[in-house]
């Protein structure tokens, strides 16, 4: 999938993008549709929240 034809998530601004128009350090993506890049800030926040608990677990 070409950058272009991507939808990303900005990490900075909350909002959804089509094609890669924002530096990608403040990316989330490739996603194949706008609705799965709306959703990135939940899976982010998910897979925070449970690598944080396999850190605590760990120690």
């Amino acid at each position: 999938m070409a950058d272009a034809d991507a939808w990303w998530f900005n990490t900075k601004t909350g909002q959804v993008e089509h094609g890669a128009q924002s530096p990608w350090t403040d990316r989330a993506g490739p996603y194949t549709s706008r609705e799965e890049a709306e959703g990135a800030a939940a899976r982010i926040a998910e897979n925070s929240r449970r690598w944080a608990d396999e850190d605590r677990r760990e120690q």
